[in-house]
């Protein structure tokens, strides 16, 4: 892609179909962004803090209101780039601040996962068992196992993971490549879909017109969440691979190891996702710390009251 256009229409898919954005909600983004655009000589998706800067400058006599939602607008169109791996940097720091500053990321319980695997297996084990139960088994794989992006995934080609060897290489913007492990599950998942994909096909996860697209997984992902008994509204291949840097850095993942799995060039992007550790050390305190312990806390609380 090489003009913004095609960015801000990328971004307002991805708004629709993983946020359920409404179409008064996607008018006012794309009216923000294209007039950022124009600012911005049709180069928006490549500007600097100092451009952005120019831009805020050009809306300093916009109402508070008004200018809390273009600079949202902005901030979620400028981390979606980062995301998807469109661009390394995100410089929408430079961007007046938000009345509401951006939430943390939409987190599934371990629990949670495990009944969207329920439902695979469940559906795989059936004597009803179509093809596309198969396939689903591979996306949710390679979604929670792998940490892939959507584009990632629906993009990948038939022949990208060899039977000899336990990782895929994915080629991000700019021809960057890096090593995403696959798990022995997840290998046994894909061998099987690609067993039911022809031969002639280029991609993995083919459709009429190349390969499926966000669109169509952001569905297939939510029909297995309602079928799971889970709200659909929460869970999103973007949210898939959130639980995926979520539970890997619960378990102990070191942060700069996380940073490569998921392709962020600058570790700033990967730090939110230390959000989790709060609530794991809480709980850690409350029962490992001597002040937590029956005992000793009760002592602690006789001798010092509050």
């Amino acid at each position: 892609m090489s003009s913004d256009a095609a960015y801000i229409d990328r971004f307002l898919e991805m708004m629709a179909a993983e946020s359920g954005a409404s179409a008064n909600t996607l008018a006012a983004y794309r009216s923000d962004l294209e007039q950022a655009s124009i600012h911005s000589m049709g180069k928006l998706f490549m500007a600097d803090k100092k451009a952005l800067l120019d831009i805020a400058h050009a809306w300093r006599d916009l109402k508070n209101s008004s200018l809390s939602r273009k600079s949202s607008a902005l901030r979620r169109f400028f981390g979606f780039l980062v995301e998807e791996g469109f661009r390394e940097d995100d410089p929408s720091n430079a961007l007046p601040r938000p009345a509401s500053q951006r939430g943390l990321p939409k987190i599934l319980s371990h629990l949670e996962i495990a009944k969207l695997f329920e439902t695979i297996a469940e559906k795989l084990a059936s004597p009803n068992s179509r093809p596309n139960d198969v396939r689903l088994s591979a996306l949710l794989e390679l979604l929670y196992g792998s940490g892939l992006r959507a584009t990632e995934l629906v993009s990948l080609p038939r022949k990208s993971l060899a039977s000899d060897r336990p990782f895929l290489i994915i080629t991000g913007k700019g021809g960057k490549e890096r090593l995403v492990p696959i798990s022995d599950r997840a290998r046994q998942a894909v061998a099987a879909w690609s067993d039911l994909v022809p031969v002639e096909e280029k991609y993995l996860f083919p459709s009429r017109t190349g390969h499926i697209s966000r669109i169509r997984l952001f569905q297939i992902i939510k029909e297995l969440a309602a079928q799971s008994g889970l709200n659909p509204s929460k869970i999103s291949p973007h949210v898939l691979r959130h639980a995926f840097a979520t539970h890997l850095l619960e378990g102990g993942a070191d942060l700069r190891a996380l940073q490569t799995l998921l392709g962020h060039s600058d570790i700033s992007t990967t730090q939110i996702y230390t959000h989790v550790d709060s609530a794991r050390l809480v709980e850690l305190v409350n029962k490992r710390h001597p002040l937590g312990q029956n005992e000793f806390g009760e002592k602690f609380r006789r001798n010092f009251p509050r």
